[in-house]
């Protein structure tokens, strides 16, 4: 029934049937999802939350996938994936407009393209538009907070609504979002007007600083733990003598500790339990207790 009910809202073309999420995390892991559906627009999306409700099928919305550990088992239930037909980006004067499956990278070039200073920081974040506003990405001092204005979202009962950001509870890597069952649909951002030259050189010193500290070059999450009030994840992994520890082929990054990093062929177990040596030999060592930043998902 429920494969019916989204095979009439999406076609074929957009619905697929144990689909291997290692295809869409940053990770490059995970194992399938029982679906894979990419509504094309809010309609389309209620229709599919709908659908998952009446079937009682669980389901999980996703960008970029870049802060997400699926498990090898996969998902049993529905992957909803704003992508492509979610990234528009528009820009009247000072504010930019963005869908939620835009990736920041993607929005940061366009407010360079228009002179406009504010998302220099965003400029290397992997994450989209949704995901970030979600989590209160942020980077190099700065977050989503200091230039989101408002968002439009879809409540649990399929109804649009235009939050301000200052509705929304932005705090370190997190919102109300999650908990107030909300899907982000659109963000708008309010700019400065600034000198182009200037916020290209800023951005592209921002991209000498990812290129000489962190490990890009390997599938990962970005930064794996949050960091603990006071301190730095990336210190205290150091500090307990864990650079370059590997579990399989999952392993703390030799470059920055901060970041887990699958070096060829790891599986979700061995960066799960990888995650939960580091975390152990931490508190053993400083007391201080790590938190995923990363979300988990699925059957590990």
């Amino acid at each position: 029934m429920l494969e019916s009910d989204l095979l009439r809202v999406l076609g074929a073309a957009r619905l697929r049937r144990d689909e291997p999420m290692s295809r869409h995390t940053t990770f490059r892991v995970g194992g399938p999802a029982d679906f894979f559906a990419e509504p094309g627009d809010a309609r389309e999306l209620a229709a599919v939350l709908m659908a998952c409700r009446e079937a009682e099928i669980p389901y999980y919305i996703i960008g970029n996938g870049s802060n997400l550990l699926v498990g090898d088992g996969g998902y049993r239930g529905v992957i909803i994936a704003l992508g492509q037909s979610w990234s528009e980006i528009m820009v009247e004067g000072n504010r930019i407009r963005a869908g939620a499956g835009a990736l920041l990278t993607a929005v940061a070039r366009r407010a360079l393209e228009e002179s406009l200073e504010g998302l220099a920081f965003a400029s290397g974040i992997p994450g989209s538009v949704g995901g970030a506003v979600v989590m209160n990405a942020g980077a190099y001092g700065s977050d989503i907070s200091a230039v989101l204005r408002r968002v439009t979202v879809l409540t649990r009962e399929g109804e649009r609504r235009l939050l301000e950001a200052a509705e929304l509870a932005l705090g370190y890597r997190e919102s109300i979002i999650p908990a107030a069952g909300y899907i982000v649909l659109d963000a708008e951002f309010a700019l400065e007007p600034g000198d182009r030259e200037a916020i290209r050189d800023r951005m592209e010193e921002l991209a000498r600083q990812r290129r000489s500290k962190q490990p890009l070059e390997y599938p990962s999450a970005g930064s794996t733990f949050k960091r603990p009030p006071g301190q730095f994840a990336g210190k205290l992994i150091e500090e307990a003598g864990l650079r370059g520890f590997c579990v399989g082929d999952a392993q703390v990054s030799e470059k920055h500790c901060g970041f887990v990093i699958n070096h060829g062929g790891a599986t979700a177990a061995q960066i799960m339990r990888l995650c939960e040596e580091v975390r152990r030999r931490v508190w053993e060592h400083s007391g201080v207790g790590l938190e995923m930043e990363v979300k988990l998902l699925g059957e590990f």
